[in-house]
């Protein structure tokens, strides 16, 4: 206080991050620099780190834990790696604190600092718990992630999120954190099973239905041999997925997602509903598939979008093998009460993003629960 006047101090406040992906092959081969370049400052010192792997990853591609030591220890610059420890993939390990725990423990007891690294290697629920400890570890230690999965390389491993569930809320309790760096190799996709491949390609049509039309039509066009695993057909959706999710979260203007607007988060508000509702069995893709084959119905049951253009979208949803609907949108009363959760997760007002066309979009603030129902009875039929 100054005499009878408070003191007030107030200034815009921006915090520089940079934001790096790169997309390889061979990630552990020693003649790859993507890691190298990762995870060197320039300094001259050497770091330290520890590894958190998928146990799904490591059982599915035999050798991985001492390809990666090997990859470490040969290439020169590389940091100290002190310790691999494998963790559970999938829902299970967003269930409770226990990794985030973990990689708290484990920074501490390997005097990881700062400057030095946790690397996370496996899907988004992995990237998403292994990232909420190294975010919380030290007030965020360097975290480099390797996405495994369709979804985490063409869409979570893009995020600046990390967290995990409470409450049977998705991602309830979290924090943001800009990664070190996102190194996707391409190889480690060809071992994931065919639900989580076939999975990751509901978040490249959501982007590509708010984004881009070309990239819609060449899904539309290519679905079988994606779902069919042809990766010459897959790749080119991948990155361009991957891309749009980058441009978004980095140019977008709102990377902590401090307005209530979150148009990526397109048909989620009832993907993360089913999630809760089945106690994370409904895997996170397809949980998406259902919610933007029920959002987009709407959008043309509401006059926003040609019913044509909603049918193109859930045929190729189909295609892609991915489910339009569940047994729990029979009765639509629980479902919808997800929107007032939603709602809270946002914070402020409910702003649902609806489509009007293949790549363009409108915010709305109010839902027609009865029109709602129609929508999840027609993507049911």
């Amino acid at each position: 206080m100054t005499g009878d006047r408070p003191a007030t101090f107030d200034v815009p406040l921006s915090v520089p991050f940079r934001h790096r992906v790169t997309f390889t092959r061979g990630a552990l081969d020693h003649g790859n620099a993507a890691l190298r370049q990762a995870m060197t400052d320039g300094s001259g010192t050497r770091a330290r780190a520890v590894a958190f792997v998928d146990e799904g990853v490591a059982r599915s591609t035999p050798g991985f834990a001492d390809a990666l030591r090997s990859h470490f220890s040969s290439v020169p610059g590389m940091p100290s790696l002190e310790a691999i420890d494998l963790v559970p993939g999938g829902e299970r390990c967003k269930q409770s604190m226990e990794t985030v725990d973990r990689v708290v423990a484990a920074v501490d007891a390997h005097r990881i600092d700062r400057q030095s690294f946790v690397l996370a290697v496996g899907g988004g629920a992995v990237l998403d718990a292994v990232g909420f400890g190294a975010a919380i570890a030290h007030r965020g230690v360097r975290l480099v992630r390797m996405p495994t999965t369709t979804l985490s390389q063409d869409d979570a491993g893009m995020a600046v999120k990390n967290g995990v569930n409470r409450g049977g809320k998705k991602n309830f309790v979290g924090a943001f954190a800009v990664p070190h760096a996102v190194i996707c190799d391409e190889d480690l996709l060809r071992t994931s099973p065919d639900w989580s491949w076939c999975g990751g390609f509901s978040e490249a049509v959501k982007i590509a239905l708010l984004r881009d039309p070309e990239l819609f039509a060449r899904i539309e066009r290519d679905a079988v041999a994606i779902r069919g695993r042809s990766m010459e057909a897959a790749m080119p959706v991948v990155i361009r997925s991957a891309e749009l999710h980058w441009r978004h979260i980095a140019l977008g203007g709102d990377p902590f997602e401090t307005r209530s607007a979150r148009p990526l988060d397109y048909g989620h508000w009832l993907a993360h509903r089913l999630e809760g509702l089945t106690g994370g069995e409904l895997p996170h893709g397809q949980a998406v598939s259902i919610g933007v084959a029920v959002d987009t119905m709407y959008s043309a049951c509401v006059g926003l979008l040609d019913r044509g253009d909603a049918d193109r979208v859930v045929r190729t949803l189909a295609a892609l093998g991915l489910p339009t609907t569940h047994p729990l949108l029979a009765d639509a009363g629980p479902v919808i009460a997800g929107l007032e959760e939603f709602r809270e997760h946002l914070g402020g007002r409910l702003t649902i993003t609806l489509l009007r066309g293949i790549g363009s979009s409108v915010d709305v603030h109010e839902i027609d629960g009865e029109v709602l129902a129609r929508a999840m009875e027609i993507t049911a039929s």
